[in-house]
């Protein structure tokens, strides 16, 4: 895989080009793997979890004592289910473990220091195996845009964190291939620019953050604009696309939204496919539960935590990691063929919830974006803030046409369905900052919930 920008030969674009033989060789095992029957699959994560445990006893003091001292060695671990006997593992384990999580075997030189993007105001930071891990993760993306028939040489536009010189808006990157769009600075004086660049370079996939692309999109129908362009697809991920944000960005880019859900730990990773948007988990990319709070399997239609063991990242082997998302599992059969354990729907972090007066937790879809708002056409950005159990306040950027009507229909609707259980108090301003990464946050939550809530 060539990482070169047409612009300058980055830092970057060099390591991974030292690893493109650990990006193919991964490439070309999915590419086989994927059409595995169920059992090849449990067989391949058994012996590479055989392995994982092996060297995350033998070399990270971390999970030595974890076996220690609950009595086990890795010989122990004989299937899926024997998993459970170890605890899972927080983002405060990280935190409070830095060094002692990271393997010995590896050589510092060898190893690189990464953090998440901290949108919930706490990121994390932890150790990869430098240029190898980041290698793997691109060989499982690629062959996850195979499925909308995704190729390297192919012209797109990116709309998500990356960053572009403080003189510009964009820049160009991997030969050309790449038209790049600050996220940064997406707003009504940027966005004619930025649909001209895009009209002219004519891509044929957009890489976006939900949040970003949902702007851009609502820009465009409150001014009847009309693209012409011939996507194969949107490629969305790092944030959950809500149905009103699928609905609005098919309609107006005439394609498809694929999705795909993952993390900067990379510990799970599942993507749509040609057939479903239903997110089929990678089981090459690891061993994915979903769990309530005692580490029990929830089964099938039910919220649970979800938490990864990730076969990617032996420099800092993150096992029963809960990723502190929650998603609820199927057990339908995908038409596509792949024998994927398949996710329902991800429904947020344990952050991303409205707490009532009576303590109920309520996920924005139920709130908000399950339902049906003429409102939302007229709305340029909209942030609910939560400071007090019971209260929320809905920050808004006025679009075009949006009165007091809409006010109201945003305020009954929230009541229909939550009636004296939460107080709405509405904020209008210019602008709604957004992230380090470029990201729009739809939830601000500053309560903290206690995780066993999720499962009262």
């Amino acid at each position: 895989m060539v990482l070169i920008s047409s612009d300058i030969i980055t830092r970057k674009s060099l390591k991974l080009l030292r690893y493109v033989n650990v990006f193919w060789k991964m490439y070309k095992f999915l590419k086989k793997s994927q059409w595995w029957d169920r059992d090849k699959l449990v067989e391949y994560q058994l012996e590479q979890l055989s392995r994982l445990l092996e060297h995350a006893y033998e070399n990270v003091p971390f999970y030595r004592k974890i076996f220690d001292d609950h009595g086990l060695k890795p010989r122990d671990i004989q299937d899926l289910k024997d998993l459970k006997q170890l605890p899972i593992i927080t983002k405060d384990d990280v935190r409070n473990n830095l060094s002692k999580m990271t393997a010995r075997n590896f050589p510092r030189h060898a190893i690189e220091y990464m953090n998440t993007g901290g949108s919930t105001g706490d990121p994390l930071g932890f150790y990869v195996e430098k240029g190898a891990t980041e290698a793997k993760e691109y060989a499982f993306i690629k062959s996850m845009w195979d499925r909308v028939a995704y190729h390297f040489w192919d012209k797109s536009v990116v709309l998500r964190g990356y960053t572009v010189p403080e003189d510009r808006l964009y820049r160009h990157a991997f030969l050309g291939r790449w038209l790049i769009l600050s996220s940064f600075h997406l707003d009504d004086k940027t966005i004619p620019l930025y649909l001209k660049k895009i009209q002219t370079f004519n891509p044929k996939y957009i890489m976006a953050y939900p949040s970003s692309i949902t702007i851009l999109a609502q820009y465009i129908k409150s001014r009847g604009i009309s693209l012409k362009l011939n996507l194969k697809a949107l490629l969305l991920g790092s944030e959950e696309v809500y149905p009103f944000q699928r609905q609005l960005l098919e309609e107006i880019f005439k394609t498809r939204v694929f999705s795909w859900y993952g993390q900067s730990e990379k510990v799970v990773l599942a993507g749509e496919c040609e057939e479903s948007t239903c997110y089929h988990i990678f089981p090459e990319y690891g061993i994915t539960e979903v769990v309530d709070e005692k580490g029990r399997d929830v089964g099938y239609g039910k919220a649970g935590m979800v938490v990864g063991t990730s076969f990617l990242n032996y420099a800092m082997p993150l096992i029963r990691y809960y990723t502190g998302d929650l998603a609820i599992l199927s057990d339908e059969k995908c038409g596509c063929g792949r024998e994927y354990p398949l996710m329902k729907q991800v429904i947020g972090r344990a952050q991303d919830f409205i707490v009532t007066k009576g303590g109920k937790l309520i996920p924005l879809t139920a709130l908000i974006f399950g339902q049906h708002f003429k409102t939302f056409s007229k709305i340029r950005q909209m942030q609910i803030v939560q400071e007090e159990k019971g209260v929320i306040k809905v920050k808004i950027v006025k679009g075009l046409d949006y009165t007091k009507e809409d006010e109201e229909e945003i305020y009954q609707k929230i009541k229909s369905i939550m009636g004296g259980e939460l107080d709405v108090f509405f904020e209008y301003c210019r602008k709604i900052p957004r992230t380090k990464l470029g990201k729009h946050r739809f939830l601000i939550q500053k309560l903290k919930i206690p995780l066993k809530t999720h499962f009262e």
